[in-house]
């Protein structure tokens, strides 16, 4: 009877993310006997998201500034005007991430990019702000021959520092880097599955695991699902974030040379037009990275490797048993 329960609850689980992927015209997820779509396993493993938020001060926006969204909230590809577009009526701040997949035969790699169009303050004195911010995490996923593998570790991006994490149970372990704390998982709501639980600071939006940053008074939880919600306040705790793949036709990876968008290789172009930097220290300008340019100066992985040579990345940062491939047979990155 209880096996009979099991089989039921499972396939339960699957029936509801199948209609989530089937509304948002996705294919559905395929049988075990057959492999999941990259899409299927980002959304899988897409993080739940907690996100603080600051309303005061003129350049918090009433806390919108600390909304994610996507690159194009504003419907073009130009950089240089998101500050002053995000305080402008007319603009959609709908919940986006964007994510990458990079394959061996022994792991999944899975990189996801939270977008802010404002990384802002509201102090005078030694604190800087800039136009654009992007900050993520990257997941280990093991594949141990089921349709989704297992989570065995993440790396997160806090401003110009990478943070290491484990989950419970995880049979990796500490390497050159210290692991920096447990990678919890939560359940959601809206498919059933634990999914890893992040989290982003106010205005800086720099991101660890849960609850190294958490939501101090007002915040946002974000759930990734196959819609993309607008938060009703800057107080929404269930709001749903769409994925959107790096590497789809005209997309991130495929904008890398477009001057409007990109300063520099993996470098968002940022200005300090409009009130950028008005009452504070400074605006500086091209200051926010795409993943294939997050760089810790500290540590031995090279810029961008977090996510164009992630298995190097693993490798350096954790102590890892049994095998783990560095040939890779899907990264787009290095074609």
């Amino acid at each position: 009877m209880l096996d009979r329960f099991r089989t039921t609850g499972r396939s339960l689980v699957v029936a509801v993310l199948t209609a989530a992927l089937t509304t948002a015209g996705l294919a559905v997820p395929a049988p075990a006997a057959a492999a999941v779509t990259r899409a299927q396993l980002a959304l899988r493993w897409a993080p739940i998201h907690y996100q603080d938020v600051d309303a005061t001060g003129s350049h918090a926006l009433s806390g919108r500034s600390d909304y994610i969204t996507k690159v194009d909230f504003d419907g073009d590809l130009n950089g240089r005007n998101n500050w002053d577009r995000t305080g402008q009526a007319g603009v959609s701040l709908a919940a986006h991430a964007y994510y990458s997949v990079v394959e061996t035969s022994t792991h999944w790699y899975l990189t996801y990019l939270f977008f802010h169009p404002r990384d802002w303050t509201d102090h005078p004195f030694f604190e800087t702000e800039h136009e654009n911010d992007g900050e993520g995490v990257l997941l280990v996923v093991e594949r141990d021959g089921s349709d989704y593998g297992v989570l065995r570790a993440a790396v997160t991006v806090a401003h110009t520092d990478f943070f290491s994490y484990t989950p419970s149970g995880s049979t990796w372990s500490s390497g050159r880097e210290s692991v920096d704390g447990t990678l919890q998982l939560q359940s959601s709501p809206h498919d059933g599955f634990a999914h890893p639980v992040t989290a982003q600071e106010a205005k800086g939006h720099g991101l660890k695991a849960y609850p190294q940053y958490n939501i101090n008074g007002d915040g946002i939880v974000y759930y990734p699902s196959t819609v993309a919600e607008t938060p009703s306040s800057g107080d929404d705790r269930d709001v749903r974030y769409q994925l959107i793949d790096i590497f789809a036709a005209g997309g991130l990876w495929a904008q890398r040379a477009n001057a409007g968008l990109f300063a520099s290789a993996g470098t968002f172009a940022g200005d300090d037009s409009g009130d950028c930097g008005a009452g504070t220290y400074d605006c500086t300008t091209n200051s926010a990275n795409a993943p294939w340019g997050w760089d810790d100066g500290n540590d031995l992985p090279g810029r961008g490797q977090l996510a164009t040579d992630p298995a190097k990345l693993a490798v350096e940062y954790f102590t890892i048993p049994g095998a783990l491939s560095r040939t890779y047979t899907s990264n787009p990155y290095q074609s």
